[in-house]
């Protein structure tokens, strides 16, 4: 079986903003070329909607007329936007038409974005109401990945993984409550990072598990994380789990925290068993300015975790938001989130507190953990798996591809997927690196060394508004 070259993944951020600085690029280049390069594609599950052509690059020549435009730390950076959160005039439907509504008001992160420069070009497809981690959950045309061979893009944030693989735009703006940020960036080769929870606004992001979800991003490169970052990361009194980011790296010797080889599990997947083997053997060869040491750590109370997630009543808060919508219109739902949600019903007030003591428990064993540690890496997919094979058993497959996402939120924790080549037989392999709260700059360290990108920060800019801002307009 031969599979496909992988991403191929356009100019980055750094390279957009050169171009249009200094190059012979301009917004209005840019934003020709990213329709060029969807309108030759086609539909393939990507995008569930864009910006028409002619008002896509008027409002690029707006910008290039603007004054102090060319200022803006994003200048006519095209990106896209996963479509559960909002932008003002465009609908959001959770690819779902029958529960689509038109916004009025643009997500705060979104509008951080506009007013630092960056061009919105259209919504990204994902797995309805952002339940499941496979991509195949949707009533729009069913993505895969850029490897090939019939493989699930993953999801939820499925498009807005194949928007930076297939090169569209250099980042494009997901969620994560359970790995739907991490595992599509896994199956596409491109990065994906999941902030601490509440570092950047989830004003304006339709909810899955409100006290468990994340917007995140995907890049090709630390370095444009770190770009979008420092734009979208944000304080919002309006967002109730807001809070300020952590630390900078200090410079220190990075502990690297590996779980025994035996409680790995890649689900009888043995090439990707033996890529991620080879790549915990590199690791102790990292080099880092500081130095890295290694440490055993026992995953049993990261995983004890994440099976609280789908075998425990947080699958009942996702009836918080859709539950009214489940009971008026069952028929407008896909048969397995339906099934899903109905799931949640079966749980009481007391298995809410069982669970939420456990937790608890567990959090607080993690928290000892991390005494020994920095980082925390282990696989972000145990294995792969088709199309078909999803289809045919659509949770037990769902549940391995969550093997190593699902404590993240639960735990507290920041993470990112990293790129790491592929399986002896041509398949996306990736690692994840884990940390505690607010400890993001580390883990970013971290990654960007696993890519042998050079990573010297400097702080991170204010709030991107600025008298040369607009706020975004509806296209």
């Amino acid at each position: 079986m031969t599979f496909s070259a992988g991403p191929t993944t356009g100019p980055t951020v750094a390279e957009l903003l050169d171009s249009h600085l200094h190059g012979s690029g301009s917004p209005t280049r840019t934003a020709r070329m990213v329709l060029d390069a969807i309108d030759a594609r086609g539909d393939d599950g990507t995008w569930l909607s864009t910006v028409p052509r002619n008002e896509l690059i008027d409002a690029a020549a707006d910008l290039e007329r603007r004054p102090g435009a060319r200022d803006l730390p994003l200048y006519g950076v095209p990106f896209g936007v996963k479509d559960s959160i909002d932008v003002a005039g465009v609908p959001t439907t959770l690819s779902c038409p029958g529960y689509a509504y038109v916004p009025e008001t643009t997500a705060p992160v979104v509008q951080r974005l506009l007013d630092a420069g960056a061009h919105y070009v259209g919504k990204t497809n994902l797995d309805q109401f952002a339940t499941g981690l496979n991509g195949t959950r949707t009533p729009y045309t069913m993505p895969r990945s850029v490897y090939g061979n019939d493989v699930i893009s993953g999801g939820s944030s499925s498009g807005s993984a194949l928007a930076v693989a297939h090169g569209d735009v250099p980042f494009a703006v997901a969620t994560d409550t359970a790995g739907s940020g991490r595992v599509p960036a896994a199956l596409n080769g491109v990065i994906g990072y999941k902030p601490s929870r509440g570092l950047i606004s989830t004003v304006g992001l339709v909810p899955a598990c409100k006290s468990l979800d994340c917007v995140t991003a995907m890049t090709s490169t630390v370095e444009d994380m770190d770009r979008i970052m420092d734009v979208m990361i944000g304080r919002d009194d309006a967002d109730a789990w807001s809070r300020d980011r952590g630390p900078r790296f200090g410079g220190g010797t990075v502990t690297i925290g590996l779980p025994p080889i035996t409680e790995l599990e890649f689900f009888g997947d043995d090439a990707m068993r033996e890529a991620h083997l080879a790549f915990r053997n590199r690791l102790s060869h990292l080099v880092l300015p500081s130095g890295v040491e290694i440490v055993e750590v026992s995953l049993a109370p990261f995983l004890a975790a994440g099976e609280l997630l789908y075998s425990g009543p947080w699958v009942a808060e996702r009836l918080v938001e859709f539950g009214d919508f489940l009971a008026e219109k069952p028929e407008e739902i896909h048969p397995v989130v339906r099934d899903i949600l109905r799931g949640g019903e079966r749980y009481t007030a007391v298995d809410a507190f069982a669970a939420l003591q456990r937790l608890q428990e567990l959090r607080a064993e993690v928290g000892r953990l991390w005494t020994r540690m920095d980082v925390l890496v282990v696989p972000t997919i145990g294995r792969t798996f088709t199309v078909d094979e999803v289809l045919t058993q659509p949770i037990l497959t769902n549940t391995m591809l969550g093997h190593y996402t699902h404590f993240g939120n639960l735990l507290d924790l920041t993470g990112v997927a990293v790129p790491q080549g592929v399986t002896s037989d041509g398949r996306p392999h990736s690692a994840m690196l884990l940390g505690a709260a607010l400890t993001d700059d580390t883990v970013l360290h971290l990654a960007a060394a696993l890519l042998d990108e050079p990573r010297d920060r400097v702080p991170a800019t204010a709030a991107t508004s600025s008298p040369a801002s607009i706020p975004f307009r509806p296209l």
